[in-house]
């Protein structure tokens, strides 16, 4: 839900006001502030939109392992998403493998 001014009728996003809804969300209810008891998640820092791309790109890189999975769910090629994210996918190989292959013996 987007909060605006008293003053603004308009409920049309602009670059500004998409960050400063953005920053008011993650104060609200990312961040935890132990003075107000608010926000979900202890520890964590202001970060912008384009942190989401970031942590999606690399999470479903780590979970399926496919650049070009991780470029449609960013909207971007799959060479970018090796060139940029693909160090976070070889130190995960194994544990992928792993994973795959107790989710076959599980069906099995």
């Amino acid at each position: 839900m987007k909060t605006v001014k008293a003053n603004s009728r308009d409920a049309a996003y602009n670059q500004t006001t998409f960050y400063e809804a953005w920053r008011l969300t993650i104060q609200r209810y990312g961040i935890y502030n132990p003075y107000t008891g608010r926000g979900a998640i202890k520890g964590l820092l202001p970060h912008g939109p384009h942190n989401v791309r970031d942590v999606l790109a690399t999470h479903i890189l780590k979970q399926t392992g496919s650049y070009e999975q991780a470029s449609y769910a960013i909207q971007d090629t799959a060479e970018m998403v090796a060139s940029h994210y693909g160090r976070f996918l070889p130190q995960d190989k194994a544990a992928l493998a792993a994973k795959i292959l107790n989710q076959v013996w599980e069906a099995a």
